[in-house]
C-alpha cells in the first residue's frame, strides 16, 4: 500500500507524512508532490490508489487534479485536506466524485485523532469521512427552498463568466423562459433586488447576484476558472 501526498506547503507535507506513518503501519511507501500538476503525474506514473489532496495549490488546483485522477482511475480513494469550508470548494469537490468512490473532506484544523481515523476509514475501509462543518454546507446546498440547487448553480456560474440568457439556454439545452425563471429563483435565494433609488434602480440584478455570491463564498476564482474552461470546451465542440 502506497499513499500520495499532494500539498504545496513543505511543513504540511512533513506533518502529513508523519500522520500517515503513524496511522497506517500497513503503508510501505509515501510519495510527495508539491502541486496538483505533479500530483496528477505521480498518481498516473505509480498507479496510486490512495491520495491526500490539498485544494488550493499553484499550477493546478486540487479539484482539477482529483478530477483527472478519478477520470483515469475512478476507484482511487482521495482525502481532501484543506483550510477551506467555503461552499464553492464544497460544491467543486461534490461535483467530481465518481459514484461509489471513497473520499473524505477534512479541515486542517481537525485533530490528529480525527485525521488518523479519516486515513484508516478512507484508505483501508473504503468509507467516506466528511467534517461536520463540511457536511453542514452540503446539507445547506440540498435545501431546495433556500439553497442554490446544482442546476441553479450552473446558471449562476454561466452568469458569472458573462454569458447571455440566450447562450445559457443553448448551452444548457433549455428554453429562454426556463433560464429566466431560474435566474429569478437565484435572485430570490440570494436576496438580490434592484434596490430603492430616487428615480431608478440602484442595482443591476445580474452583476449584483455575482457580487453577493462571491461575498458569501458561494463562488470563487477556482470555480470561475473551471466554468470558463468548461465553456471553452463546449464552444470547441460546437
Amino acid at each position: 500500500m502506497q499513499v500520495l501526498i499532494v500539498e504545496d506547503d513543505p511543513v504540511h507535507r512533513a506533518f502529513l507524512r508523519e500522520a500517515v506513518e503513524r496511522a497506517l503501519p500497513e503503508c510501505d511507501g509515501v510519495i510527495e508532490a508539491e502541486d496538483g500538476q505533479s500530483g496528477e503525474k505521480a498518481a498516473r506514473e505509480y498507479a496510486l490508489s490512495n491520495v491526500i489532496m490539498d485544494l488550493q495549490m499553484p499550477h493546478r488546483t486540487g479539484v482539477d487534479a482529483a478530477r483527472a485522477i478519478w477520470r483515469a482511475r475512478p476507484d482511487t480513494s482521495i482525502l481532501f485536506w484543506s483550510n477551506y469550508a467555503d461552499e464553492a470548494y464544497v460544491r467543486g469537490v461534490s461535483r467530481i466524485v465518481p459514484e461509489g468512490a471513497a473520499y473524505g473532506y477534512l479541515l486542517k484544523s481537525a485533530s490528529e485523532d480525527r485525521l488518523r481515523l479519516a486515513l484508516r476509514s478512507i484508505f483501508l475501509e473504503n468509507q467516506c469521512v466528511i467534517d461536520k462543518e463540511i457536511r453542514g454546507v452540503q446539507q445547506k446546498t440540498q435545501d431546495r427552498s433556500s439553497g442554490i440547487t446544482d442546476a441553479e448553480y450552473e446558471i449562476l456560474l454561466d452568469l458569472a463568466i458573462g454569458l447571455t440568457d440566450k447562450l445559457i439556454a443553448a448551452r444548457r439545452h433549455m428554453s429562454l423562459r426556463s433560464v429566466q425563471n431560474r435566474l429569478q429563483a437565484i435572485y430570490g435565494k440570494l436576496g438580490v433586488t434592484h434596490g430603492e433609488g430616487a428615480d431608478e434602480a440602484v442595482f443591476n440584478l445580474r452583476t449584483r447576484a455575482v457580487s453577493v455570491a462571491m461575498l458569501r463564498r458561494l463562488i470563487n476564482r477556482t470555480a470561475l476558472e473551471e466554468a470558463e474552461a468548461e465553456f471553452r470546451r463546449w464552444q470547441a465542440r460546437g
